[in-house]
């Protein structure tokens, strides 16, 4: 039956069509959309993209320097004094959770991996603090392996845009990712979510000025106003 198993009971060529139009249109409002937090190598993605959970991306930038300085590598990391780095790290929130997750990831890394982030999703989700979301963000950004990133922003916007249904991060993951060729995986996650933190917010939306309202099922939950919509977006490189 045309429609059946979709969230707005399009067929699913339909479905496909208008998810892959709303990301190119997204794709010329962000056409700088990239990974928001600050590193130059695996290392420093991962324990940043660890430090990232429950914070912005903002406050980490601002704390990782320091802690990359101190520990610019696994080993010593994993040899750190623990009362060091959560004096570093307590700007991000969760600062004793994190550092005990900082520890353990910089040992298992040494123990498991010769110091070196892997590159394969199965051995990164199996270090401490590493989730699929953490793994692929470091897959998609430092190595090349298309990823789908579900953080909040993500797992809102596509169900505000009607492409799933789903709550569960790695059924929403699945679901996205047969929408769209694995090759744009990762890109569609920067796009997303620079729209996420710029334009679609999850209290009040800016639905007026928004480039694709006219395909979004959600439409009219926010502010449809285009003049008021427009004081609604958030602007910057860190928004």
């Amino acid at each position: 039956m045309e429609g059946e198993g979709t969230p707005t009971g399009e067929s699913p060529l339909t479905l496909t069509r208008r998810a892959r139009r709303m990301y190119r249109m997204l794709t010329e409002r962000y056409p700088d959309a990239d990974c928001e937090l600050d590193f130059q190598d695996a290392y420093q993605l991962l324990v940043a993209t660890v430090l990232s959970a429950q914070t912005t991306d903002v406050r980490v930038n601002g704390v990782t320097p320091i802690l990359f300085d101190a520990y610019p590598d696994a080993a010593a990391l994993a040899a750190a004094e623990r009362d060091h780095v959560e004096a570093i790290v307590q700007p991000t929130g969760f600062f004793r959770a994190k550092t005990d997750s900082l520890l353990k990831l910089g040992a298992a890394l040494v123990e498991q991996f010769d110091g070196q982030v892997p590159r394969r999703l199965k051995d990164l989700v199996t270090l401490p603090g590493v989730g699929r979301k953490t793994a692929n963000v470091v897959l998609g950004n430092s190595f090349g392996v298309p990823g789908i990133t579900v953080d909040t922003h993500f797992g809102r916007l596509v169900r505000r845009f009607g492409w799933t249904v789903e709550e569960d991060p790695v059924k929403v993951e699945h679901a996205i990712g047969a929408l769209f060729p694995r090759k744009d995986w990762t890109q569609l996650s920067h796009v997303l979510i620079f729209h996420g933190r710029r334009t679609c917010h999850s209290r009040n939306p800016a639905c007026g000025a928004c480039p694709v309202a006219a395909l979004c099922p959600s439409y009219g939950i926010g502010e449809t106003d285009p003049e008021k919509a427009a004081l609604l977006l958030r602007t910057g490189p860190r928004a």
